[in-house]
């Protein structure tokens, strides 16, 4: 079987430089080697075919033959790694919590540690009968991040 590890080494050895970032590499037990990398600006097909050839060119074919898919993160995928969080800081994003909150939300910052997001609350004012929407921030540690993902909205 294919060593993933080596693998994930060569292709951060391989973007060490540009903007780009390793989102996920996997390497199922029938040898299908799936590697996914992002970049503030998206990846272009140039970038990919690049690296599936250094990858190819690396680890040829004839002890272990294998089936390579090299792309970037798709746009609605859930998000993997911090790249991911601070390329699409400023954007909406939906989150859902490990207490069970599903919020829609504005990413307004992200680091190791967790992420802050604003977003709006119904909020009952007393002596109205209509609830007011009230502006919330929130930071959210990463540990409580179940899921996140950009929120495309038409």
């Amino acid at each position: 079987m294919i060593d993933s590890k080596a693998i994930r080494e060569f292709v951060e050895n391989f973007i060490t430089g540009s903007e780009l970032f390793p989102v996920d590499v996997r390497v199922s037990a029938d040898n299908v080697i799936v590697v996914e990398i992002d970049g503030p600006q998206g990846v272009d097909i140039d970038t990919c075919v690049a690296l599936s050839r250094a990858i190819e060119e690396e680890f040829p074919r004839e002890p272990e033959d294998y089936e390579l898919e090299v792309g970037g993160a798709g746009l609605t995928a859930p998000f993997k790694v911090l790249g991911q969080y601070k390329k699409n800081i400023g954007s909406r994003i939906e989150l859902l919590t490990a207490d069970g909150r599903k919020l829609k939300a504005s990413l307004l910052d992200a680091d190791e540690e967790g992420a802050t997001v604003g977003y709006e609350v119904k909020t009952k004012v007393e002596g109205q009968k209509k609830p007011v929407m009230e502006q919330r921030t929130e930071r959210i540690p990463m540990a409580d991040i179940k899921k996140a993902q950009l929120l495309l909205e038409f």
